[in-house]
């Protein structure tokens, strides 16, 4: 696990406030219910324009974002929320339909903390609300922290990286990419955002060298590279 603090009990998270923006009513029922029966507390649009309006009058802990919406729609909102210093910190969780990969990439970048695909499962509903909500909760590690996870150890000092206390040897990229996918286990990147954080350390890297240096990575870490996951159509992300 990451050195930070521990995470927050889930009677503690269940209190949070969560806007739920859906325009679909039968599955805004079930989104509502099953928060509720969860013990958070829930509020209801059906609009980006009331979303927008909700979110600066009773800032919510987290937002459930429908993007296909009327009138302005859930990547207009997401735009304006992260753009927005006053709520840029609020988490933001895409429901979205099938195929909508195009979307979901977008969405990632313009700074969504992650997506859920329809049809869902409500365990699954549940879990992703949580499992953000943890993430927010928690302090985030420092860009020097040592990152302990499954049984890799990541010295970003040192540019260490130890398998099962094992060495192995990684270049400056793939160290780099490594690190930023450890460092927020679970989370997806994109490929942009991969390439944007470790663009010009070695050589200018586009999306397609990120899927060269991810297999390169895999055979490095041996059996533990099975914990980097392929997310089809968005990127990538290290296991929880």
């Amino acid at each position: 696990m990451i050195v930070a603090p521990a995470q927050r009990p889930a009677t503690l998270l269940a209190r949070k406030n969560i806007l739920v923006v859906e325009d679909e009513e039968d599955i805004l029922e079930l989104v509502e219910y099953n928060l509720a029966k969860n013990g958070f507390r829930v509020s209801a649009v059906s609009s980006g324009e009331a979303a927008l309006r909700a979110i600066q009058s009773d800032p919510p802990d987290l937002v459930l974002l429908d993007l296909m919406l009327p009138g302005v729609d859930g990547l207009e909102v997401c735009k304006l929320l992260k753009s927005d210093s006053r709520t840029a910190k609020i988490p933001v969780v895409m429901l979205t339909a099938k195929g909508e990969e195009s979307d979901i990439i977008t969405g990632l970048e313009l700074g969504a903390d992650d997506y859920i695909a329809k049809p869902f499962s409500p365990k699954v509903l549940i879990a992703r609300v949580r499992t953000v909500l943890r993430r927010r909760t928690a302090d985030a590690p420092e860009e020097g922290s040592i990152i302990r996870i499954h049984d890799l150890y990541i010295h970003p000092g040192r540019h260490e990286v130890l398998v099962a206390d094992r060495p192995v040897e990684l270049t400056f990229t793939e160290f780099r990419i490594l690190h930023l996918l450890a460092r927020r286990p679970g989370w997806v990147f994109t490929r942009s955002q991969i390439v944007d954080s470790v663009r010009g350390v070695d050589y200018p890297v586009t999306d397609r060298a990120v899927d060269v240096h991810i297999v390169g990575l895999r055979k490095k870490l041996g059996q533990s590279g099975g914990y980097i996951e392929t997310v089809r159509g968005v990127g990538y992300r290290l296991k929880e």
